[in-house]
């Protein structure tokens, strides 16, 4: 066992990083520091060595140069049980480091803000930091590596039992470091996509020239995403397959709160991640209940309680075990009438303290609570916008990956077409747009019948379009809908191939129909809902979802 003897500390997050300094010096250990973090240590009593007194050399290059330098690498990378290296550690009077105490230049933090200019980018990129994780690591059978602030206590409790770490624990760190290196790495190449250079008139081999940050033009030719685990899962899909939750970034499912109820599952995430989506696409107060990831029923209305009551009307046997979803904090009223329905989970941008206290009495209900995000519904995107991000949504297949933007397409208001001899209603264009946005949640082949900002019958994932109509239509009549059909509307998220659709809408008694357009037979189509005195509005935009 090798007692720690001597610690390299460097830290840009210095949480927690005085009472590390202070245990270490209780137990006799040097402390070798460089810049912020030696003023620090000193200012709490903590005695530091400065990392150029170690090396004889001065920091440099404002600050580029520290601690790359052979008497820290070779302290730190020299194998114990190798006569040769100790040889030549005693030889240029290097001394052994056996803690590295290290985390690195907050890249994320200034990438996330606008105003931080490419240069400035480019100077948050840490050098010394990762060569001094990376020599560590690799050295594990010997140095301990700490990257994290929440490693400290269990790195102070051993070190306290036993002046020094297990291979094990060593290992572990080692692990980390190398996964923390690697994220740090990705996420710069993932941003600097984002860098164009603005050449100077001195040419291409000249000194001059500016970066600038702009939006990346394409996918990247390498991708790099950073993931970090957030959990394991009970399994996936099916019992027979394990799972895990990973986290990519700031907002969304991943970082929810989960604030009650039984461990969450692969299949619960993925319905609540569709519970939010839907739910987030509107500004006035809408409840969503999702059943395998598709929307059974969707209503809005002037208060929360209102709109879950007139999503429950819509489907309430397919609302039985749903994962439920809300753009507003949920109050007392809704939990109470939520609290009749056995549900799965619940997620929202928060939950009032007596709407927690209702379901304090049913433990197996989960509540995830998700920070909102501003989104703002169809109906308001400014005219000539199609709100499309660059965030990526990646999907595996066999042997590789599918990379493409999220959907985040909106209705351009301008470009929306009225096809047919009769225009929409102002009543009808209303549901018409509330129905575009559940269609797009929606499995394709996707209809979305409804009225009056709530759906009345769901046809989703057929394998044709004519039989999504018959589906949707038949929920809504098995569930009392029947009657609501006369003077409903429907969308649908691509084209109709034949008149059939069409018709078979109007059978049931729609009177106005929102779709893409761009059919071969688009004339044939409009042709039936003349015929049949609909009104046919073409978006111009489709919204798979397979």
């Amino acid at each position: 066992m090798m007692k720690v003897q001597r610690a390299l500390i460097s830290v840009s997050d210095k949480r927690g990083v005085m009472e590390l300094g202070r245990a270490l010096a209780g137990l006799g250990v040097e402390i070798l520091s460089t810049g912020g973090t030696a003023k620090l240590l000193r200012e709490e009593g903590v005695a530091v060595r400065d990392v150029s007194e170690a090396t004889g050399f001065p920091e440099m290059l404002g600050g580029r140069v520290k601690t790359l330098h052979p008497k820290i690498h070779g302290g730190i990378l020299a194998r114990r049980n190798v006569p040769e290296d100790l040889a030549a550690l005693e030889k240029h009077g290097i001394q052994p480091i056996d803690l590295v105490v290290v985390n690195l230049y907050p890249f994320a933090e200034a990438a996330a803000r606008a105003e931080t200019p490419a240069e400035g980018l480019i100077e948050e990129i840490d050098i010394g930091g990762p060569s001094l994780m990376r020599a560590a690591a690799k050295n594990c059978h010997a140095v301990g590596v700490v990257t994290s602030p929440e490693d400290y206590p269990r790195v102070i409790e051993e070190l306290k039992a036993n002046r020094c770490l297990s291979l094990e624990t060593r290992v572990s760190l080692a692990r980390k470091a190398f996964a923390a290196t690697a994220a740090y790495d990705a996420f710069i190449a993932r941003t600097l996509e984002e860098i164009q250079v603005e050449p100077s008139r001195e040419g291409p081999g000249g000194l001059g020239g500016t970066l600038k940050r702009a939006a990346a033009a394409g996918f990247p030719a390498f991708l790099a995403r950073p993931a970090h685990k957030v959990m394991d899962l009970r399994y996936g899909e099916n019992p027979h397959q394990r799972a895990a939750l990973y986290r990519l970034g700031a907002g969304g499912v991943a970082n929810g709160r989960q604030l009650q109820g039984k461990e969450l599952s692969y299949n619960n995430l993925l319905d609540l991640d569709a519970a939010w989506e839907l739910a987030s696409e509107f500004t006035e107060p809408v409840a969503v209940i999702i059943k395998h990831t598709n929307p059974a029923g969707v209503a809005v209305a002037t208060t929360q309680h209102e709109a879950f009551e007139r999503a429950l009307a819509c489907d309430p046997v397919s609302a039985f075990g749903g994962i439920l979803g809300f753009n507003r904090p949920m109050t007392e009223a809704t939990a109470n009438a939520v609290g009749k329905l056995f549900v799965e989970c619940i997620v929202a941008p928060g939950f009032e303290p007596k709407a927690v206290e209702v379901f304090a009495k049913k433990k197996n209900v989960r509540l995830v609570e998700i920070a909102s995000t501003e989104k703002a519904g169809p109906s308001t995107r400014p005219s000539g916008s199609l709100g499309m991000t660059s965030e990526m949504q990646v999907r595996s297949v066999s042997g590789g990956l599918l990379v493409q933007d999220k959907d985040r397409g909106q209705l351009d208001m301008a470009e929306l077409k009225t096809v047919t001899k009769r225009a929409p209603t102002a009543e009808e264009m209303a549901a018409l747009l509330f129905a575009w946005v559940v269609c797009k949640h929606a499995k394709s082949n996707a209809i979305v019948y409804a009225r009056e900002g709530r759906t009345l019958g769901v046809g989703a994932g057929q394998m044709s379009r004519v039989d999504s109509v018959k589906l949707g239509a038949m929920k809504a009549r098995e569930l009392g809908h029947g009657e609501s059909l006369k003077g409903s509307v429907v969308a649908s998220d691509a084209f109709f191939p034949f008149p059939d659709g069409v018709e078979e809408a109007a059978k049931v008694g729609a009177t106005a129909v929102i779709q893409p357009g761009g059919s071969v037979r688009d004339e044939e189509v409009i042709a039936a809902a003349d015929r049949l005195g609909l009104a046919m509005v073409f978006t111009g935009i489709r919204h798979f979802r397979h």
